[in-house]
């Protein structure tokens, strides 16, 4: 058991308008299984990058292990994957790789496809094994689960809950549960390192915010009444010091006395003053402002929005999705679950497709060949508004301001709602494309909220995206009678969200 010290790290990007690290220091165990949570675009990645010695920096990094970093792009996807398992950690033994794999639920035949046909899934699992493979290194894993269905992310998590000496960013809670048994956490305030799984942390950091919030109120409190009896002193020390002139001396004396105690008083009511002040300014420095975020979705006159009714859907001659029959209802939250390849995205787009084609019905038959609609119907209610979320964000390039203009957007709502997403006023004088990937993903989600509809359609819109924002996003959802059909991994949200589950 061995310990790395990070001590007064301070880091800036060139160019940068502030420090993402200042001063900065804490500690850990090289054996501990550590999760990593934070606001996006508070130096998550930066700090793992920092760790590899890929940037410069003031202040130290002391440790007794190498680091490595996943994920890792592979050069020759081409090659068989155990070439490129053998590529990455030459010292690695065949049996070794064969066991390791399987307890991820790989198939051994794995090993000797092309590593450019395994899945996204498959991919990941074995990469992971090939760096736990590795002797004396701390492995720093970056949010590996984007993209994975709920069935791999649930043995993902069981594999890493038999691992130590890794850091895990994710902002997926079910997983950082299974798997963590120690915190790192970036504040608003600098870093906190803490026992336990997500859950232990959230509740401690709930219990904290609640306590200083109630501490705020009554030193609020406070500073008014010391303010008033601060005023009362002060005039009656100044009426008190007028009485002395005109009186005879022992008048005088007696009121000086009388003065030199007023002044005391209020000198005393005026520390105490401070010292209220300088408490509470200790307070709130790390609670976070999650702002309830605000949705007002539009009405329609028909209770079915949209239905698909014995639905083949696929792409040219391959058939994903046989024979679909359901229809989404008005107030509905619908969630598509299934394994990866099992068609949940390709049901969004053909709905997706349904509505362009209804809104340019002339355009329906040059097209047909194309449509992912194979067989069978997709009914939509007449006049249907639909706001949508992609998986992809590469299209967010540019200004801001731009993007706003180009979405004919509410600029003045869509800058609050990013706001509310914890985005610094600086962000927006950035390019998008200098953006982390959880803020490219709330750009889009601001978009879709901004977009008055009937029926929102988000393809894995948490992606990326931190967890105080996905708890702001839960709130508003259930605050509304939002009508949303969506694939989403992040189980936590699933199950609190969703009125509807369509397995595919």
């Amino acid at each position: 058991m061995s310990v790395i010290l990070v001590n007064d790290l301070t880091f800036a990007y060139d160019g940068s308008y502030d420090n993402i690290f200042e001063h900065v220091s804490f500690r850990l165990d090289t054996d501990w299984r550590l999760g990593l949570i934070g606001r996006n675009g508070r130096g998550k990645t930066t700090l793992l990058r920092l760790l590899m010695g890929q940037y410069e920096y003031s202040g130290s990094i002391v440790s007794p292990v190498t680091f490595d970093y996943f994920p890792f792009a592979v050069e020759n996807r081409e090659r068989d994957t155990w070439e490129v398992a053998m590529e990455i950690n030459p010292d690695l033994e065949l049996w070794q790789l064969q066991k390791e794999i399987s307890r991820l639920e790989v198939k051994e035949e794995t090993l000797y496809r092309p590593f450019s046909t395994l899945s996204q899934g498959e991919q990941t699992k074995v990469l992971l094994a090939v760096c736990f493979l590795r002797e004396n290194a701390f492995l720093l894993i970056d949010e590996p689960t984007n993209h994975l269905d709920r069935e791999a992310r649930k043995v993902l998590g069981d594999y890493l809950r038999t691992k130590k000496g890794f850091l895990l960013v994710s902002h997926d809670r079910q997983l950082l549960d299974i798997c963590v048994d120690h915190v790192l956490s970036f504040n608003r305030e600098g870093i906190e390192v803490s026992q336990g799984n997500f859950t232990t942390w959230n509740e401690n950091r709930e219990r904290r915010d609640r306590h200083e919030l109630a501490e705020n109120e009554r030193l609020k409190k406070d500073i008014r009444r010391l303010e008033a009896a601060a005023r009362q002193a002060h005039a009656w020390a100044d009426r008190t010091e007028s009485l002395k002139i005109g009186s005879g001396y022992a008048d005088r004396a007696y009121l000086g006395e009388q003065s030199r105690r007023m002044q005391s008083r209020r000198k005393n009511l005026e520390k105490r003053q401070r010292a209220a002040i300088e408490e509470k300014s200790s307070l709130l420095k790390n609670v976070e402002t999650a702002e309830r975020l605000k949705l007002y979705p539009l009405t329609h006159h028909k209770e079915v929005l949209a239905s698909f009714e014995q639905a083949d859907l696929g792409y040219g001659d391959r058939i994903v999705s046989r024979n679909l029959s359901f229809s989404v209802r008005q107030g509905e939250r619908i969630a598509l679950q299934g394994r990866n390849g099992c068609g949940k995205s390709t049901v969004l787009k053909a709905l997706l497709e349904a509505a362009s084609r209804a809104q340019e019905p002339e355009e329906r038959e040059e097209s047909a060949g194309e449509a992912l609609l194979k067989q069978g119907e997709i009914r939509l209610a007449p006049g249907l508004k639909i706001s949508y979320v992609s998986q992809d964000t590469s299209g967010l390039k540019g200004s801001l301001t731009d993007y706003i203009e180009s979405c004919q957007a509410d600029r003045t709502l869509f800058l609050a709602l990013l706001r509310k997403l914890d985005f610094s006023r600086v962000q927006f004088e950035k390019r998008m494309e200098d953006y982390s990937e959880g803020q490219k993903k709330k750009v889009l989600i601001a978009r879709s909220l901004c977009e008055p509809s009937h029926l929102y359609i988000w393809d894995e819109p948490l992606n990326y995206v931190d967890v105080f924002s996905r708890m702001q996003i839960e709130e508003l959802i259930l605050s509304c009678r939002m009508t949303l059909l969506f694939v989403e991994h992040d189980q936590a949200f699933c199950d609190k969200i969703a009125t509807r589950v369509i397995r595919l």
